[in-house]
């Protein structure tokens, strides 16, 4: 059982203070409290999160990430020294070699808590007063390897008993990969205004991201080509949250201003799609483009994910040179889709391109060559070819490609789509409207097992969630239906998650585990196949393998919905991170609210933590949300849909709850 005094080390780089909280040792805050200090714990921070992104706790290159260093340089840093290579990299390694290390002169950063006193008798300068083990630990984290050229660090939390699960970043109320995310862009946004009067070349970064725990892979960059670079994070808000993916630039368009955008942007990724052009030479062939166009708009808007402008105000710029920034700033979108239809004799070539327009960058670009035998079944294969790759891009990353690799009925892939959206939710209400699309998507048709997977997970959310009379019967159901979805495609991983789901539920947890282990073999790039086992783990009393896994799943889709939040933030819980729990369903609830929706466990899960901390009266206000969204909540009853392995895990839970008020 882990204990709630779990060791831990926080990042705030709100206030540039770093707090470490060792199992049996006081607290320590350390305030890196100038200009100059607080670069230095930016330099800390930029290494956590490295070492974050590869999951391992190793020496971090500096010489690949040149750029981002002169920028805090820049910007927090006070340009107190030269960016260039020779100079910074030669001041950051002498500064962790000797500065940082020196808990009892702490030249970067000040002590809060204790006051510096005379080192000795008539000795110079002053000093704090720490024990040699606690001075030695300290040092110990600063790792350093390489040359004052070539520098690797290191910081070395596991000599001190601490994990990278136990490690965090603050920003806001984002953390770790997050919470860097939105401090960059804070930094990039100052750095722009002061660079007003010329092209900056910039990291663009997301001004209000909502996921935690993202974690791009950066690409290596030479110092040779400093100045002939360009990485573009995309922006996306996104129902559950606006989200981000980094890749390379294509050829720059002029840029959109935010301010001059004629609607604000939704939550939602925002897309127009423009006319596509008819490059055949053959006025006889526009409405050919046009029904493209057309079905491309009707499919994308069928994506609950997406805010698709509609048909008519997207056509009035049929025939007219298209100036995206203008269009996006008319339209209120952030994304602008285009492309060309060019018919030869029997062959027609269609091309489509996604522009980011508040970046001026092209995200995604395909062709498609095609024999122009039946027309109909030519506009959906290219429609579904390219709503998959948006929704890769924009919403559920490269889970998405499964979602139509057993169909070519786009109709009943779009039924499925939407079904997959609206059971995330798990309500009683959105379960039920996700079996009727999943009955209609296998009635279109039913050779299509990613669709019976979702008709067996309805049917196993009532049975786990007590909607309906016979649980017993929906579990019954549920493995049927999950069997006949294994028997289409053995390898589809949503089932194989469903069947360790399903006898977690049952209480068979190893069979669970393995199950679960064995869907992400099938599936090792699928983001549900962690969250399934990272709940099953939790569950079963494996708190640090559940934090492990769950950040995996929303490493691997950035774009996730509120219950892998929500999932994660119950891992921290039982694990006694509180603080990073709280964020996670503060998280939830920030997303809900925009789509006017109340999603139960986050509330509970606030409650909960609150209590845990001692905040008794955010605690009873939590409480009494939850009793407003159902008068008849009881802890009996609430109980019966958390099957924990150990009955003190759950009663844990339940003695919180009572002291926020709840019965």
């Amino acid at each position: 059982m882990v204990e709630n005094s779990r060791p831990s080390l926080q990042i705030d780089l709100n206030e540039f203070k770093l707090h470490l909280h060792l199992k049996g040792r006081p607290q320590l805050t350390l305030h890196f409290n100038s200009p100059s200090r607080s670069f230095y714990l930016s330099v800390i921070a930029l290494v956590v999160n490295e070492m974050k992104k590869v999951g391992k706790i190793k020496s971090i290159p500096l010489q690949e990430h040149l750029d981002l260093l002169a920028l805090l340089n820049e910007t927090i840093g006070g340009a107190a020294g030269s960016s260039e290579k020779e100079n910074l990299l030669y001041r950051i390694y002498r500064k962790w070699k000797d500065a940082l290390p020196n808990l009892e002169e702490a030249p970067l950063f000040k002590v809060h808590g204790k006051k510096k006193k005379e080192e000795g008798d008539g000795a110079i300068g002053k000093v704090y007063s720490f024990t040699d083990v606690e001075k030695d630990g300290w040092a110990n984290l600063f790792d350093y390897m390489g040359s004052e050229e070539n520098v690797r660090l290191k910081f070395a939390i596991d000599r001190i008993g601490i994990g990278l699960n136990e490690t965090s970043i603050i920003f806001g109320e984002f953390q770790n990969g997050e919470a860097w995310t939105q401090f960059i862009a804070s930094l990039k946004k100052e750095e722009r205004e002061k660079k007003e009067s010329g092209p900056v070349e910039e990291i663009t970064v997301p001004e209000t991201p909502a996921v935690p725990f993202s974690v791009p892979q950066k690409p290596r960059v030479s110092w040779l080509t400093h100045y002939r670079w360009v990485l573009l994070v995309v922006v996306i808000g996104v129902v559950a949250g606006a989200t981000w993916k980094i890749f390379w630039s294509a050829a720059p368009i002029e840029v959109a201003p935010k301010e001059k955008v004629a609607f604000s942007l939704p939550d939602k990724p925002s897309i127009a799609v423009l006319p596509f052009n008819n490059l055949s030479g053959d006025s006889g062939q526009e409405s050919f483009t046009d029904a493209i166009t057309e079905n491309i708009t009707t499919m994308l808007s069928k994506i609950p994910e997406l805010f698709v402008i509609a048909r008519n105000s997207a056509f009035e710029y049929k025939g007219k040179e298209i100036d995206v920034k203008r269009v996006a700033e008319k339209l209120g979108v952030r994304h602008i889709l285009e492309g060309s239809v060019h018919k030869s004799g029997e062959r027609i070539r269609i091309t489509a391109q996604l522009i980011d327009a508040a970046s001026g960058h092209h995200i995604w670009s395909e062709k498609y060559d095609r024999n122009l035998k039946d027309v109909f079944a030519l506009i959906d294969d290219v429609t579904r070819h390219i709503a998959v790759a948006l929704q890769v891009k924009l919403t559920e990353g490269e889970q998405a490609r499964v979602f139509y690799r057993d169909t070519e009925n786009l109709e009943a892939w779009s039924l499925a789509t939407q079904s997959w959206n609206v059971i995330s939710r798990l309500t009683r209400e959105d379960n039920a409207r996700a079996r009727e699309l999943a009955e209609q998507a296998v009635k279109l048709d039913a050779q299509y097992g990613f669709a019976w997977s979702l008709l067996a997970y309805s049917y196993y959310n009532a049975a786990r969630m007590g909607w309906g009379e016979s649980p017993k019967e929906h579990f019954q159901k549920a493995i049927e239906l999950n069997q006949k979805a294994l028997t289409l495609n053995k390898d589809l991983f949503c089932a194989t998650g469903m069947l360790a789901q399903i006898l977690w539920a049952q209480g068979q947890y190893e069979k669970a585990i393995e199950m679960g282990r064995r869907s992400i073999e099938l599936g090792p790039n699928q983001s549900l196949n962690y969250v399934i086992l990272s709940e099953i783990l939790c569950y079963a009393g494996n708190f640090d393998e559940a934090i492990t896994l769950g950040e995996k799943a929303i490493r691997l889709h950035p774009f996730c919905r509120y219950p892998y939040l929500t999932i994660l933030a119950r891992s921290y819980r039982m694990a006694g991170c509180y603080q990073e729990a709280l964020v996670l369903y503060r998280n939830v609830l920030t997303r809900a609210q925009k789509e006017s929706f109340r999603p139960m466990p986050a509330y509970i899960g606030l409650a909960d933590v609150y209590s845990e901390m001692g905040q008794a009266e955010e605690a009873r206000a939590k409480a009494l949300e939850i009793l407003q969204i159902n008068p008849n909540f009881s802890l009996e009853n609430w109980g019966k849909t958390e099957p924990f392995r150990d009955p003190a895990h759950l009663e844990k839970r339940l003695t919180a709850l009572r002291k926020a008020g709840l019965k």
